[in-house]
């Protein structure tokens, strides 16, 4: 019987061309293995050709794209490692486990480079809380997270957290993990040698997330719910054992290339091993450990069970590895060996099963140059008419209903679910900022933040994904840290619907723009597709991570005031910029205007100064306007302190003068950060400020104990510190308190 491509994900045209690179029909088993590698998660063929026009090297990239994770050196002989993936689909199906496999799978990526992973962020979608499913969604990849976080030990010190109504049936779970080695002793994803042994490492094969990578190349619908068998299933207490154990087999020399069983299991470690050493892997399924019966080698090659590894191994080696794996209680079995043939060869006790070209599953996998079309919706989605809304609620209200909106409010029911602190390299805690970590043995610390504003690149993808990189970059410099390196996770829609591809094309080559004028490498990331149910895509949603490097740990800056008479300083300008902002989406139920300009070489300088002024003492607390704007940003600023604030800002110039106050106050103009500084120098920060080009304005002090904001003299916003840190602070709790809620 002829095999069904379709029923595998591939077309007639990918049939074909299996057909002509193979001169045979395929195996069951290599149909199987040629859907999961050309699979869209694997294979990125709609994403490629862009990608490869993003900024990918630097002074101090030491592993590009192309590995399982980038890194970057750190100095005093130390590499900091890190990258985000995706596990979208799977944690819509199953939320506990697609989550916490989400976590297992890229704390893999970071230890089988040779790095010992030391903080985990995460940035996570989802639709409106008053939806009981999506509260069910919620709360369950929260507590997968957390469950595998906390059992393996490593802290998640931050994150992002939005709420939109195009998630309600496609949430995004994108989790970031920093691990740290030594820099002459990064490991790689390669096998070589010929006859060297290839050992299979780990917890044993079952049938949890076979063909987990087809699955999440695919829209979700009325079916979905039966792809449950294709999430993993996840043991944090046996990844423990695995790391430490690869950890101490990297230490020896008998070690050649190690590889995560992620996505497509075996398959993928296997031929992508081979192709990066211009090697052939032959291997005999037969001889992997399995812990359900009558396994087929179909289900053997595309399994995703977790927890495993794919290693190889100096001949002669042997014995050291196993006596290794055994201390920890773990499998190491040898399955096969390293070939010259650039083949991927599959028995079964002896028996063929597949023969494919490495290169043909990893190298000449199709790529494809969509048809790319700007959307109908843009245009009429920019036009933003304040008039027709009538006249906006006074000040004070629309200070309330954004401090208690979700994506604003604290995520403090969220955070302390996490354990934050083990490990005692936490330096700033979830909440307070970037999440910054101490690197031990030196004296400095790494800064960490991931950041999109979806909104914005909804409304222009090229703007918006320019303002993703500012954000993030920012978060980091008003921690200390000088940015040095970037990981991404581009989440879109269908690629074969024109106007998906185009939002895709336009925020890459964002992305790549203030990449580039930020002087921020790209080492790697992550494409995830398909994020659409029944037809409707996410908002394009092209999530940034950014890593800083902090001199002197000592130096450490958080959002937070800290002193009572402190100068509060406003670095950057107020515009008239209404459009894309939390205001209109909370307070008009629109997504609507131009996202707010961007002025990359100012950008820059304001970083350059918060790294400089954070690292002479001078800023003693900063914090980025955001989602908000100035008002919401001031008030986070006195949170978790006990200290108000009393400042005075300049009317900004607007169209529609019924909403100056608005735009002045909530208005999410860019490269604009709230500090504060001794009163006694200010005037040394305002002449930085100037000498980098930077404006910057005594706008008032720290004390008291409420938040008052006035435009020019005239008082609009005056609310006591308690109430409108308890409306922000408990406003996700009041989802959750009941059980009925969650029911």
């Amino acid at each position: 019987m002829t095999p069904d491509p379709l029923a595998h994900g591939l077309s007639q045209e990918e049939y074909q061309r299996i057909l002509e690179m193979l001169g045979r029909e395929p195996t069951i088993t290599e149909l199987g293995i040629f859907s999961v590698m050309w699979s869209e998660h694997c294979s990125y063929k709609s994403s490629r050709v862009h990608l490869r026009t993003l900024p990918t090297t630097g002074t101090r990239v030491l592993q590009g794209p192309g590995e399982n994770a980038g890194a970057v050196d750190i100095g005093d002989g130390f590499a900091a490692v890190f990258k985000i993936e995706s596990h979208n689909h799977p944690s819509f199906i199953e939320p506990y486990q697609g989550a916490a496999t989400g976590v297992g799978g890229i704390i893999r990526d970071i230890f089988t480079m040779g790095a010992r992973p030391i903080a985990l962020l995460n940035s996570l979608r989802f639709g409106p809380l008053e939806d009981p499913l999506v509260r069910r969604t919620f709360a369950g990849v929260v507590a997968g997270i957390a469950g595998y976080g906390n059992s393996i030990g490593i802290p998640t010190v931050g994150g992002e957290i939005g709420f939109d109504e195009s998630y309600t049936g496609n949430p995004l779970v994108n989790v970031f993990c920093l691990g740290i080695a030594r820099a002459d002793e990064i490991i790689k994803g390669t096998a070589s040698g010929a006859g060297n042994p290839v050992y299979y490492v780990g917890a044993k094969t079952g049938r949890d997330g076979i063909h987990g990578a087809t699955m999440a190349s695919a829209e979700f619908d009325d079916t979905s719910a039966e792809k449950r068998p294709a999430v993993q299933v996840g043991d944090p207490f046996m990844e423990k054992l695995l790391l430490e154990a690869c950890l101490e087999v990297m230490k020896t020399d008998a070690l050649v290339g190690i590889q995560d069983m992620g996505a497509a299991g075996l398959t993928c470690s296997t031929c992508e091993m081979g192709s990066r050493g211009g090697a052939g892997v032959e291997i005999d399924v037969s001889l992997v450990p399995q812990r359900e019966t009558g396994m087929t080698p179909y289900e053997i090659m595309l399994s995703e069970s977790q927890e495993r590894m794919l290693l190889v191994v100096k001949r002669g080696r042997e014995a050291e590895v196993e006596r290794i794996f055994d201390k920890w209680d773990l499998h190491a079995v040898c399955i096969g060996h390293v070939t010259t043939d650039g083949r991927m060869r599959v028995k079964n006790h002896g028996d063929v099963v597949a023969d494919i070209p490495n290169t043909a599953l990893t190298d000449e996998a199709p790529v494809y140059r969509r048809p790319m079309a700007e959307p109908a919706y843009i245009a009429e989605a920019q036009r933003l008419d304040l008039a027709s809304l009538g006249a906006p609620a006074a000040p004070g209200q629309v200070f309330q209903r954004l401090l208690a909106s979700p994506s604003i409010a604290s995520k403090r029911w969220v955070y302390r679910q996490y354990d934050h602190m083990v490990r005692t390299n936490t330096l700033v805690c979830p909440g307070m900022g970037a999440g910054v970590v101490r690197v031990k043995e030196t004296t400095r610390a790494l800064a960490l933040s991931v950041d999109c504003n979806a909104r914005f690149v909804y409304l222009d993808p090229h703007l918006g994904a320019q303002l993703a990189v500012a954000e993030a970059a920012r978060n980091v410099a008003c921690a200390g840290g000088q940015p040095i390196g970037a990981t991404n996770c581009l989440n879109f829609g269908n690629p074969e619907r024109p106007e998906i591809m185009w939002q895709f094309g336009e925020a890459v080559k964002g992305m790549g723009a203030a990449c580039r004028a930020l002087a921020i490498p790209i080492t790697g990331g992550n494409v995830s597709l398909y994020n659409e149910t029944d037809g409707r895509a996410v908002l394009p949603t092209p999530t940034i991570g950014i890593v800083g490097l902090i001199e002197d740990a000592a130096t450490v800056a958080g959002r937070a005031f800290r002193t009572r008479g402190d100068a509060i300083v406003l670095l950057g300008e107020n515009h008239d910029e209404l459009g894309g902002s939390e205001y209109l989406t909370v307070m008009h139920g629109l997504v609507r205007g131009k996202p707010p300009a961007l002025d990359l070489a100012r950008e820059g300088a304001l970083q350059t100064l918060l790294v400089r002024g954070i690292a002479n003492g001078l800023i003693r607390s900063a914090h980025d306007c955001a989602e908000g704007g100035f008002a919401v940003t001031l008030a986070e600023s006195c949170f978790d302190t006990g200290l108000g604030a009393e400042v005075d800002v300049a009317a900004v110039e607007t169209a529609a003068p019924a909403f100056g106050d608005i735009a002045t106050l909530f208005g999410e103009s860019a490269s604009r950060v709230i500090v504060s500084v001794g009163a006694a120098r200010t005037a040394e920060l305002v002449a930085l400020a100037n000498a980098h080009g930077i404006t910057a304005t005594a706008i008032g002090l720290v004390g008291g104990d409420r938040i008052r904001i006035s435009i020019g003299g005239r008082s609009v916003i005056d609310t006591p510190l308690a109430e409108a840190e308890r409306i922000w602070s408990t406003a996700i709790d009041a989802h959750f308190e009941s059980r009925r809620a969650i029911a």
